[in-house]
């Protein structure tokens, strides 16, 4: 003998536990994948850094150069929350005087930025301390 034999709404019901499961998850991807992304485009902008800071050696402003050309490589990010660090032969610089008196030729330029990501899906932050980071070096020219 059944005890239940009325189903009607068992699949509302089964919708109502496993939706927020699924959305989780969906959104979650599309939250990962656009960290990603933030992280390939951090990745090629202090690449096109440590190439415009490595081929400024003569220049005036060699500093001002490369943050520009990381910003300017990095159009989807906020240019003000990404930290920049030039070091030229382990010598960090963090002005246009002193990357002009530092940068010679053969030695190795490094640039490194770093952006904070945000994995906050449906309202929870599950990495809160998340923080994106790309380095490259270069030879100066």
């Amino acid at each position: 003998m059944r005890i239940f034999r009325d189903v009607r709404g068992v699949s509302a019901l089964e919708f109502a536990i496993l939706a927020p499961v699924f959305l989780t998850m969906m959104f979650g991807t599309l939250q990962f994948g656009i960290a990603m992304n933030h992280h390939m485009v951090l990745t090629n902008a202090a690449a096109k850094g440590a190439m415009t800071l490595a081929l400024s050696r003569g220049t005036s402003t060699p500093y001002a150069t490369t943050t520009t050309a990381i910003t300017s490589a990095a159009p989807s990010l906020t240019a003000e929350q990404i930290s920049i660090t030039v070091k030229v032969n382990g010598v960090a610089c963090t002005t246009d005087a002193a990357c002009s008196t530092i940068l010679v030729a053969g030695q190795p330029a490094l640039v490194k930025a770093t952006y904070p990501c945000d994995l906050t899906v449906m309202g929870v932050n599950y990495a809160p301390s998340c923080t994106l980071r790309a380095e490259t070096a270069q030879m100066v020219q």
